[in-house]
Protein backbone atom coordinates (compact mmCIF):
# COMPACT_ATOMS: atom_id res chain seq x y z
CA UNK A 1 0.00 0.00 0.00
CA UNK A 2 1.49 3.35 -1.02
CA UNK A 3 1.60 5.98 1.71
CA UNK A 4 0.50 9.53 0.89
CA UNK A 5 3.49 11.78 0.23
CA UNK A 6 3.36 15.26 -1.27
CA UNK A 7 5.07 16.40 -4.44
CA UNK A 8 8.88 16.28 -4.12
CA UNK A 9 10.56 19.62 -3.45
CA UNK A 10 12.54 21.36 -6.23
CA UNK A 11 12.08 18.29 -8.40
CA UNK A 12 12.76 19.84 -11.82
CA UNK A 13 15.79 21.77 -10.60
CA UNK A 14 17.30 18.77 -8.83
CA UNK A 15 16.84 16.47 -11.83
CA UNK A 16 18.39 19.10 -14.08
CA UNK A 17 21.26 19.41 -11.62
CA UNK A 18 22.07 15.73 -11.95
CA UNK A 19 22.72 16.17 -15.70
CA UNK A 20 21.47 12.61 -16.19
CA UNK A 21 23.05 10.29 -18.73
CA UNK A 22 20.37 7.83 -19.90
CA UNK A 23 22.58 4.78 -19.35
CA UNK A 24 24.11 6.06 -16.09
CA UNK A 25 23.90 4.84 -12.51
CA UNK A 26 22.26 7.15 -9.96
CA UNK A 27 21.42 7.15 -6.26
CA UNK A 28 18.51 8.79 -4.44
CA UNK A 29 19.65 8.54 -0.82
CA UNK A 30 16.35 9.86 0.63
CA UNK A 31 13.64 7.89 -1.19
CA UNK A 32 10.56 8.91 0.89
CA UNK A 33 7.54 8.88 -1.38
CA UNK A 34 9.68 8.14 -4.43
CA UNK A 35 8.90 11.37 -6.29
CA UNK A 36 12.51 12.23 -7.07
CA UNK A 37 13.26 8.60 -7.92
CA UNK A 38 10.41 8.40 -10.42
CA UNK A 39 11.64 11.58 -12.07
CA UNK A 40 15.15 10.10 -12.38
CA UNK A 41 13.81 6.86 -13.86
CA UNK A 42 11.98 8.85 -16.54
CA UNK A 43 15.38 10.05 -17.75
CA UNK A 44 17.03 6.60 -17.87
CA UNK A 45 17.04 4.09 -20.70
CA UNK A 46 16.95 0.31 -20.32
CA UNK A 47 20.64 0.26 -19.35
CA UNK A 48 20.39 2.90 -16.63
CA UNK A 49 20.18 2.00 -12.96
CA UNK A 50 18.81 3.74 -9.89
CA UNK A 51 19.52 2.81 -6.28
CA UNK A 52 17.57 4.42 -3.46
CA UNK A 53 17.98 4.44 0.33
CA UNK A 54 15.44 4.85 3.11
CA UNK A 55 15.42 3.59 6.70
CA UNK A 56 11.74 4.41 7.30
CA UNK A 57 9.53 1.33 7.08
CA UNK A 58 6.61 3.48 5.87
CA UNK A 59 8.64 4.74 2.91
CA UNK A 60 9.52 1.19 1.87
CA UNK A 61 5.86 0.66 0.97
CA UNK A 62 6.41 3.05 -1.93
CA UNK A 63 9.00 0.83 -3.64
CA UNK A 64 8.88 1.21 -7.44
CA UNK A 65 8.27 -1.92 -9.51
CA UNK A 66 10.94 -1.39 -12.16
CA UNK A 67 13.84 -3.69 -13.10
CA UNK A 68 16.16 -0.69 -13.19
CA UNK A 69 15.37 0.22 -9.57
CA UNK A 70 16.69 -1.11 -6.25
CA UNK A 71 15.44 0.17 -2.88
CA UNK A 72 17.85 -0.35 0.02
CA UNK A 73 16.35 -0.39 3.52
CA UNK A 74 19.17 1.46 5.25
CA UNK A 75 20.39 4.85 6.44
CA UNK A 76 22.34 6.69 3.76
CA UNK A 77 25.31 6.98 6.11
CA UNK A 78 25.99 3.41 4.87
CA UNK A 79 26.07 4.56 1.24
CA UNK A 80 29.44 3.18 0.23
CA UNK A 81 29.06 -0.20 1.93
CA UNK A 82 25.72 -1.01 0.32
CA UNK A 83 26.73 0.18 -3.14
CA UNK A 84 29.77 -2.10 -2.95
CA UNK A 85 27.43 -4.97 -2.01
CA UNK A 86 25.56 -4.28 -5.26
CA UNK A 87 28.89 -4.08 -7.12
CA UNK A 88 28.60 -0.36 -7.74
CA UNK A 89 31.91 1.18 -6.72
CA UNK A 90 31.20 4.49 -8.42
CA UNK A 91 28.07 6.19 -9.77
CA UNK A 92 27.19 9.10 -12.04
CA UNK A 93 25.07 11.13 -9.65
CA UNK A 94 23.65 11.34 -6.14
CA UNK A 95 20.52 13.17 -5.01
CA UNK A 96 19.82 13.92 -1.33
CA UNK A 97 16.73 15.67 0.08
CA UNK A 98 17.45 16.04 3.81
CA UNK A 99 14.01 17.19 4.91
CA UNK A 100 11.40 15.37 6.94
CA UNK A 101 8.71 14.22 4.54
CA UNK A 102 5.21 15.69 4.53
CA UNK A 103 3.92 12.20 5.33
CA UNK A 104 6.06 12.02 8.46
CA UNK A 105 4.96 15.49 9.58
CA UNK A 106 1.31 14.67 8.88
CA UNK A 107 1.30 11.35 10.79
CA UNK A 108 0.57 12.22 14.46
CA UNK A 109 2.01 9.04 16.00
CA UNK A 110 5.42 9.84 14.52
CA UNK A 111 5.64 12.90 16.80
CA UNK A 112 7.40 15.22 14.33
CA UNK A 113 4.85 18.04 14.23
CA UNK A 114 4.07 20.81 16.69
CA UNK A 115 0.54 21.00 15.30
CA UNK A 116 -0.73 17.49 16.07
CA UNK A 117 -0.96 15.42 19.23
CA UNK A 118 1.24 12.36 19.44
CA UNK A 119 3.97 10.64 21.41
CA UNK A 120 7.40 12.30 21.59
CA UNK A 121 8.98 9.93 19.09
CA UNK A 122 10.66 11.60 16.06
CA UNK A 123 12.56 8.48 14.97
CA UNK A 124 13.24 8.11 11.25
CA UNK A 125 13.97 4.47 11.96
CA UNK A 126 11.27 3.09 14.24
CA UNK A 127 13.45 0.18 15.36
CA UNK A 128 16.11 2.29 17.09
CA UNK A 129 15.92 2.70 20.87
CA UNK A 130 16.56 6.44 21.21
CA UNK A 131 13.48 8.61 20.74
CA UNK A 132 12.57 12.18 21.67
CA UNK A 133 10.83 11.08 24.86
CA UNK A 134 14.08 9.49 26.05
CA UNK A 135 16.03 12.65 25.25
CA UNK A 136 13.58 14.93 27.04
CA UNK A 137 13.32 12.74 30.14
CA UNK A 138 16.87 11.44 30.61
CA UNK A 139 19.32 14.02 29.25
CA UNK A 140 20.91 16.27 31.84
CA UNK A 141 20.11 19.97 31.99
CA UNK A 142 23.37 20.98 30.32
CA UNK A 143 22.84 18.42 27.54
CA UNK A 144 19.34 19.73 26.83
CA UNK A 145 20.62 23.31 26.91
CA UNK A 146 23.35 22.39 24.42
CA UNK A 147 21.04 20.78 21.89
CA UNK A 148 18.45 23.58 22.05
CA UNK A 149 21.19 26.18 21.74
CA UNK A 150 23.22 24.48 19.01
CA UNK A 151 20.64 22.48 17.05
CA UNK A 152 17.65 24.72 17.73
CA UNK A 153 19.56 28.01 17.68
CA UNK A 154 17.42 29.23 20.58
CA UNK A 155 18.68 32.05 22.80
CA UNK A 156 16.70 30.93 25.87
CA UNK A 157 17.90 27.30 25.77
CA UNK A 158 18.97 27.42 29.44
CA UNK A 159 15.49 28.41 30.64
CA UNK A 160 13.87 25.71 28.49
CA UNK A 161 16.17 23.05 29.87
CA UNK A 162 15.58 24.18 33.46
CA UNK A 163 11.80 24.04 32.98
CA UNK A 164 11.86 20.56 31.48
CA UNK A 165 14.11 19.18 34.21
CA UNK A 166 11.89 20.66 36.93
CA UNK A 167 8.64 19.23 35.55
CA UNK A 168 9.98 15.75 34.80
CA UNK A 169 10.99 15.31 38.47
CA UNK A 170 7.30 14.78 39.18
CA UNK A 171 6.10 13.03 36.02
CA UNK A 172 7.57 12.13 32.62
CA UNK A 173 6.95 14.29 29.56
CA UNK A 174 5.54 11.84 27.02
CA UNK A 175 3.57 13.69 24.34
CA UNK A 176 3.99 16.60 21.97
CA UNK A 177 1.15 18.45 23.71
CA UNK A 178 2.80 18.13 27.11
CA UNK A 179 6.01 19.68 25.78
CA UNK A 180 4.09 22.45 23.99
CA UNK A 181 2.10 23.31 27.12
CA UNK A 182 5.21 23.28 29.28
CA UNK A 183 7.21 25.63 27.06
CA UNK A 184 4.37 27.96 26.02
CA UNK A 185 5.23 30.62 28.66
CA UNK A 186 8.73 31.02 27.24
CA UNK A 187 7.69 32.34 23.81
CA UNK A 188 5.40 35.18 22.64
CA UNK A 189 2.16 33.87 21.13
CA UNK A 190 2.88 35.40 17.70
CA UNK A 191 6.06 33.32 17.27
CA UNK A 192 5.18 30.36 19.49
CA UNK A 193 4.86 27.72 16.77
CA UNK A 194 7.94 28.98 14.96
CA UNK A 195 10.05 28.69 18.12
CA UNK A 196 8.55 25.32 19.03
CA UNK A 197 9.45 24.12 15.56
CA UNK A 198 13.05 24.94 16.50
CA UNK A 199 12.65 23.02 19.78
CA UNK A 200 11.33 20.01 17.86
CA UNK A 201 14.01 20.37 15.17
CA UNK A 202 16.73 20.13 17.80
CA UNK A 203 15.20 17.00 19.32
CA UNK A 204 14.82 15.40 15.88
CA UNK A 205 18.43 16.14 14.96
CA UNK A 206 19.61 14.58 18.22
CA UNK A 207 17.37 11.51 17.98
CA UNK A 208 18.43 10.73 14.42
CA UNK A 209 22.02 12.02 14.68
CA UNK A 210 21.26 13.94 11.50
CA UNK A 211 24.38 16.09 11.31
CA UNK A 212 26.69 13.13 11.94
CA UNK A 213 24.86 11.18 9.24
CA UNK A 214 25.17 14.13 6.85
CA UNK A 215 28.91 14.43 7.45
CA UNK A 216 29.43 10.70 6.92
CA UNK A 217 27.41 10.80 3.70
CA UNK A 218 29.26 13.77 2.25
CA UNK A 219 32.64 12.22 3.00
CA UNK A 220 31.62 8.95 1.31
CA UNK A 221 30.27 10.79 -1.71
CA UNK A 222 33.84 11.70 -2.69
CA UNK A 223 34.70 8.02 -3.17
CA UNK A 224 31.35 7.02 -4.64
CA UNK A 225 31.02 9.64 -7.39
CA UNK A 226 32.85 9.29 -10.68
CA UNK A 227 34.83 12.26 -12.04
CA UNK A 228 32.28 14.72 -13.49
CA UNK A 229 29.57 13.00 -11.43
CA UNK A 230 27.01 15.30 -9.84
CA UNK A 231 26.05 15.76 -6.19
CA UNK A 232 22.65 17.42 -5.62
CA UNK A 233 21.66 18.34 -2.05
CA UNK A 234 18.45 19.90 -0.74
CA UNK A 235 18.70 21.26 2.82
CA UNK A 236 15.99 22.85 4.96
CA UNK A 237 17.78 24.57 7.83
CA UNK A 238 20.98 26.52 8.21
CA UNK A 239 22.88 23.81 10.09
CA UNK A 240 22.56 21.39 7.16
CA UNK A 241 23.05 23.99 4.47
CA UNK A 242 26.22 25.36 6.07
CA UNK A 243 27.73 21.86 6.17
CA UNK A 244 26.87 21.23 2.52
CA UNK A 245 28.12 24.65 1.40
CA UNK A 246 31.37 24.32 3.35
CA UNK A 247 31.99 20.79 2.10
CA UNK A 248 31.46 21.73 -1.54
CA UNK A 249 33.75 24.74 -1.13
CA UNK A 250 36.52 23.19 0.97
CA UNK A 251 36.08 19.41 0.87
CA UNK A 252 35.96 19.37 4.67
CA UNK A 253 33.95 20.76 7.56
CA UNK A 254 36.61 22.55 9.59
CA UNK A 255 39.92 24.27 9.01
CA UNK A 256 41.43 25.30 5.72
CA UNK A 257 41.58 23.10 2.61
CA UNK A 258 44.87 21.88 1.21
CA UNK A 259 46.42 23.93 -1.59
CA UNK A 260 48.79 23.12 -4.42
CA UNK A 261 52.13 24.81 -5.11
CA UNK A 262 50.33 27.76 -6.67
CA UNK A 263 47.94 28.32 -3.77
CA UNK A 264 44.94 26.78 -5.53
CA UNK A 265 42.54 24.79 -3.36
CA UNK A 266 42.87 21.03 -3.82
CA UNK A 267 39.21 20.18 -3.29
CA UNK A 268 37.11 17.26 -4.58
CA UNK A 269 34.10 19.30 -5.73
CA UNK A 270 33.35 22.27 -7.92
CA UNK A 271 30.13 24.17 -7.29
CA UNK A 272 27.74 24.21 -10.25
CA UNK A 273 25.69 27.39 -10.53
CA UNK A 274 24.34 29.33 -7.57
CA UNK A 275 22.10 28.44 -4.67
CA UNK A 276 18.59 27.52 -5.91
CA UNK A 277 15.47 28.22 -3.86
CA UNK A 278 11.83 27.44 -4.69
CA UNK A 279 9.66 29.85 -6.63
CA UNK A 280 6.59 31.45 -5.10
CA UNK A 281 4.44 29.15 -7.22
CA UNK A 282 6.13 26.06 -5.81
CA UNK A 283 5.77 27.34 -2.25
CA UNK A 284 2.06 27.94 -2.90
CA UNK A 285 1.75 24.39 -4.21
CA UNK A 286 3.80 22.81 -1.43
CA UNK A 287 4.37 24.93 1.68
CA UNK A 288 7.02 22.49 2.88
CA UNK A 289 9.30 23.82 0.13
CA UNK A 290 9.50 27.33 1.61
CA UNK A 291 12.83 26.82 3.42
CA UNK A 292 14.48 24.52 0.85
CA UNK A 293 17.97 25.32 -0.46
CA UNK A 294 19.40 23.37 -3.37
CA UNK A 295 23.14 23.14 -4.06
CA UNK A 296 24.79 21.31 -6.95
CA UNK A 297 28.41 20.19 -7.19
CA UNK A 298 30.51 18.27 -9.69
CA UNK A 299 33.20 15.77 -8.72
CA UNK A 300 36.58 16.91 -9.98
Amino acid sequence: MMTAYHKPVLCSASIAGLAIRPNGVYVDVTFGGGGHSRAILEQLDDHGRLFAFDQDADALQNAIDDPRFTLIAANFSHLQRFLKFYKQDQVDGILADFGVSSYQFDTPHRGFSTRSTGPLDMRMNGTQSLDAQTVVNTYGQKELQRLWSVYGELTNAKQLAEAVCKVREHSPIQTTDQLLDLLQPFFPARIFHKRMAQVFQALRIEVNQELEVLRAFLMQSIEVLKPKGRLVCIAYHSLEDRLVKRFIRDGQFEGQPETDLYGNKAVPYKAVGKLIVPTEDEIQENNRARSAKLRIAERQ
